[in-house]
């Protein structure tokens, strides 16, 4: 059975593929711990904060987690779903 996927957009709006699984388990993993209001949270405690409670099968021992939080970063701040915070390291909530 070939895995289901969905179209995402990078920063720059282009298009691209992943995983509709892994990403809306990540997405909902994500929007679950940044908070609302800026600072926000940097991405490093952003994972360090949904690892506990992503799914196992999906994400094996956290693995590739990194890269799904960027995918659902880079989507959901070109559609305006989060947003950064000015300054360093960068601070992510939702928008």
């Amino acid at each position: 059975m070939a895995e289901e996927t969905m179209e995402v957009l990078t920063r720059e709006g282009k298009p691209w593929r992943v995983n509709r699984a892994k990403f809306e388990a990540m997405r909902a993993s994500l929007l679950a711990v940044l908070p609302q209001e800026p600072p926000g949270m940097t991405v490093a405690d952003a994972k360090a904060a949904l690892l506990p409670g992503l799914d196992p099968i999906l994400f094996p021992g956290g693995d590739k987690a990194g890269w799904w939080i960027k995918a659902v970063q880079l989507d959901h701040e070109a559609r305006g779903l989060i947003k950064r915070a000015k300054g360093s390291p960068v601070r992510l909530y939702h928008g």
